[in-house]
């Protein structure tokens, strides 16, 4: 079995860390870097235990498209922190976390991405839908990336960390279906369709009144897809009732725009960093030393270069 290509979801995993390990965790200076510990030490984690001979950290160039925005205004509106410059509410000892991050990541060798105007579930979307050689997993504490589910061209599962490493889920189009009921042959497709019908109030997106997470799926299930949903109500399908023909119609608006906000860009332009080939040594040890003597990163620094040769040397 070829080794997978592992596409990490940044800012979930630090955002989790950052929450997950205690601020007392400081640099020589006093500077907190739970942030970045927890960071390290979730990637030494992914590549000891999921043995990726590939991996992308993914990073949002733009955390609130303004093409989402334009298409439905709540996107996202209760995390901005400041409106003039659509800035997203993170709190104060983090902000200054993420900078070391990339730091190491440069110096280990590890590929970052991004795309100019989207996040950074565009950029594995992009990276997932394009990839043709390798099995893909994506490692996220997101739901929204498990549109990104299937069995061709080559199978991609999600590694969800919601509730933290431990208690991991893997989530194939088989597990997905199972879970949501909705159907395996388009597993991931069909729970973008449910995700937009049923709405997000993390995200901003309001979805249809009175069809929650359990109606959305079956009524996905019954037509296909959200498209084919909304062309039976306006054909007044008998097997829709007429209740829920009006909450569509009466949602039109919303529904047309949903699907794009919803979905991934897989036609994001993703620049990397460097080629995502995990590296059995760092590119620069240099600066590793530097960064972990400066920050005091010890031990979750350790764990990662043992874990270097480890996952780079799968095939």
């Amino acid at each position: 079995m070829t080794a997978p290509l592992a596409l990490l979801d940044s800012a979930s995993l630090y955002f989790r860390a950052f929450y997950g390990v205690p601020e007392s965790m400081t640099a020589p200076d006093g500077t907190p870097v739970n942030a970045v510990r927890g960071f390290t030490d979730t990637v030494a984690r992914i590549l000891t235990e999921r043995k990726p001979s590939r991996l992308v950290a993914c990073l949002d160039a733009d955390w609130r498209p303004q093409f989402r925005v334009d298409l439905l205004p709540t996107y996202k509106t209760h995390r901005v922190a400041d409106e003039e410059v659509n800035a997203e509410e993170v709190p104060d000892t983090l902000s200054p976390q993420v900078p070391i991050i990339l730091d190491l990541l440069e110096a280990v060798g590890l590929a970052t991405a991004e795309a100019a105007g989207y996040e950074a579930d565009d950029v594995i979307g992009a990276l997932t839908v394009h990839e043709t050689e390798s099995p893909v997993e994506v490692i996220t504490g997101d739901r929204d990336l498990f549109q990104l589910v299937r069995d061709e061209p080559t199978p991609a599962k999600v590694v969800y960390v919601g509730r933290g490493w431990m208690k991991k889920e893997i989530l194939d189009p088989a597990a997905l279906a199972a879970k949501y009921n909705v159907p395996v042959e388009n597993a991931g497709a069909a729970y973008a369709d449910m995700a937009a019908l049923r709405g997000d109030p993390s995200d901003g997106l309001p979805g249809v009144p009175g069809i929650g997470e359990k109606t959305a799926a079956k009524l996905i299930t019954q037509y296909g897809s959200l498209e084919a949903l909304i062309e039976a109500g306006r054909n007044a399908d008998k097997g829709l009732p007429l209740k829920t023909r009006i909450r569509l119609t009466e949602s039109a608006e919303y529904l047309a725009a949903a699907p794009t906000v919803v979905r991934v860009a897989a036609d994001a332009p993703v620049k990397m960093s460097r080629p995502d080939h995990v590296p059995a040594e760092p590119a620069d040890p240099a600066r590793v030393a530097e960064l972990a003597e400066r920050w005091g990163l010890g031990t979750s620094v350790d764990r990662l270069l043992k874990a270097l040769p480890v996952a780079a040397a799968q095939k």
